[in-house]
């Protein structure tokens, strides 16, 4: 018997996995009240805006793979805002900008958040507003035990909200202190404000889908738009250290609405991958895997062996160079060359027995890359304050942040299933709206000041957003919803867990658990957008040969933890038993799942 830090739940009732317990068991506590998984899943969403404000917040983003009962094809719910009607490239050169700040006003994006969660409620939920959102207003007011986390979060930002933005030190300092872990905290803004969108639903009348519409208007056009509009108004510092106002609007606001779209797929090995489209870095998964497939190397699929690990690290600096080059919303991407079997062996073709340190965007249709200058050979690049070590994503005294999200996975009795990586509105990222209890977001860093790229700034364009859930198909029914926070590592994390768990047969919590590893050869995608050239980061738990063997072939090798690389969630159902499973993250020691 393999040990595992935790059982693989199964069951055949409903199963959640999440990045914090309360969520989880919020969510669980949903279905237990008859609710669907969507109703559980837009519960612990929720719920994760208070208990988790240093990954995620209402101000912030969510993209989401959806499954029915009834509909098991995936579908992909877009809760990516876009860039404001005032961001363009114009606007922050004028302001002596070459990159968009990492944190603070001007980094803003619309929100997308709430209005994609309240869209899944509405179309395939079963609850009322009143009821999903009972948990996350319960806790905003009452108080929850909080992670240690927050407050580490709160103390390394500590002078940057005494000094520049003292709506945040007002919520975050009181008694002029960060939280302490363990201690209840309350956020009473923000329960109010779910409060009056509950509210503002029942003044619609006792018909559940018009509640929940009178509340979307109360976000877009009501009282949380009037009151992003005045504050967006105002200058607070940001990363460049100058004071700048922010640009989204009321009326940005009331021109967003989340939206359903197509996933991107890939079949492969019987099964078919579902990720967002190429205005996210989903495709780069699929990409990975189609370039393992062309090596033709059954041992390229080992995530644990040196040869297999040099294989998959190698092409997924392949599939990120490419995400440099051709992904962005709105660009001409060239989707379907870039995910051939043809250009898969193309790209293949480059991975020898030596680790390489470049930059390498391909030629799909034979057309020519286009990479921003800042990431070019030979450009001048600013040495990356982070640690690359380190797991756990980094916060600088600037509040610039690194990576910073949630996710949460259900699957119910009836065979729904979602996943979702809820992201953005970091209590670090821009200062508290005071009367809402939460700030904005900062995806625009995510953008280039360079014209002509795929990922260009422009107004109403997506940011080209890292967060990157996962579904798998087999023979058209849903089988497993996976995800994981860590920016540039989420898709580079999910690839050893499924080689692991659909190739070697391991448990959801065995493929977790193992020893997990990523590349930061690549450029970032959050400010300041640098890379660092050939380093590959392990886990301690790794064996030392293994290791050994990595840096023969040209890797450079930085240890991090024992327990620090990786944050997956995941959930499962078998078609034919209709046995569900599960299994949560044991790193950070908040991860979990629950079911029956």
């Amino acid at each position: 018997m393999t040990f595992t830090t935790r059982p693989t739940l199964q069951g055949t009732f409903g199963m959640v996995s999440s990045t914090h317990w309360l969520a989880s068991q919020c969510a669980m506590g949903i279905l237990e009240r008859g609710g669907n998984a969507f109703d559980a899943a837009v519960t612990a969403g929720f719920v994760l805006h208070v208990v988790e404000p240093h990954l995620n917040g209402p101000g912030g983003e969510v993209p989401a793979i959806v499954a029915t009962a009834q509909d098991p094809a995936p579908k992909v719910l877009c809760g990516q805002g876009p860039a404001p009607a005032g961001a363009t490239i114009a606007h922050f050169r004028s302001l002596g900008m070459d990159l968009i700040p990492g944190a603070g006003p001007l980094a803003a994006a619309v929100p997308g958040a709430v209005d994609a969660w309240l869209l899944l409620l509405r179309e395939h939920g079963t609850l009322s507003l009143a009821e999903v959102l009972e948990p996350a207003i319960g806790y905003a007011a009452a108080g929850h035990p909080l992670v240690g986390r927050v407050g580490d979060t709160v103390a390394a930002v500590r002078s940057l909200f005494e000094e520049h933005w003292p709506t945040s030190a007002q919520l975050w300092l009181r008694d002029g202190r960060p939280p302490a872990a363990g201690e209840m905290v309350t956020n009473p803004a923000y329960a109010q404000t779910l409060r009056r969108l509950v509210e503002a639903g029942q003044a619609a009348g006792a018909d559940r889908e018009a509640q929940i519409e009178a509340a979307r208007r109360a976000w877009g056009t009501g009282f949380v738009a009037d009151a992003i509009d005045r504050f967006s108004r105002l200058p607070f510092q940001d990363s460049s250290g100058r004071p700048h106002a922010g640009l989204v609007t009321g009326d940005d606001l009331a021109a967003y609405s989340a939206t359903w779209e197509a996933p991107t797929t890939l079949d492969w090995h019987g099964y078919s991958v579902a990720k967002t489209g190429f205005w996210g870095q989903g495709p780069v998964l699929l990409e990975t895997l189609s370039v393992l497939d062309a090596l033709d190397d059954p041992g390229a699929y080992d995530p644990a062996t040196a040869a297999g690990i040099h294989a998959q690290v190698e092409a997924l600096k392949l599939a990120f160079a490419d995400r440099e080059a051709w992904y962005g919303d709105g660009a001409d991407v060239p989707a379907k060359a870039l995910l051939s079997r043809e250009y898969a062996r193309e790209r293949a073709a480059l991975i020898g027995d030596r680790a390489s340190a470049e930059l390498r965007p391909g030629h799909p249709d034979g057309a020519r890359p286009r990479l921003a200058a800042h990431v070019r050979p030979g450009a001048g690049r600013r040495a990356d304050p982070s640690d690359a070590t380190t797991g756990e994503p980094t916060v600088q005294s600037d509040g610039v942040t690194r990576g910073d999200t949630c996710h949460v996975d259900v699957v119910d009795r009836w065979g729904n299933m979602i996943s979702a990586t809820p992201s953005g509105g970091w209590l670090q990222s821009s200062p508290t709206i005071p009367e809402l209890g939460f700030p904005l977001g900062s995806r625009l860093q995510m953008f280039w000041l360079q014209e002509g790229l795929a990922s260009s700034l422009a107004p109403g364009r997506r940011p080209r957003t890292t967060l990157s859930p996962t579904m798998v198909h087999r023979d058209g029914e849903p089988i497993l919803a996976c995800g994981t926070p860590g920016g540039d590592q989420q898709d580079q994390w999910q690839l050893p867990f499924l080689l692991r768990h659909l190739v070697a047969g391991q448990s959801l919590q065995q493929a977790i658990d193992a020893p997990a590893w990523h590349t930061v050869s690549l450029p970032g995608s959050f400010y300041p957008r640098d890379m660092q050239p050939g380093v590959l980061v392990v886990e301690e738990r790794l064996d030392e040969d293994v290791r050994a063997a990595l840096r023969s072939y040209g890797h450079d090798v930085r240890i991090s933890d024992a327990w620090s690389l990786g944050r997956l969630c995941a959930v499962t159902r078998d078609p034919g038993t209709g046995v569900l499973a599960a299994g949560a993250n044991p790193r950070g020691m908040q991860g979990y799942a629950c079911g029956r």
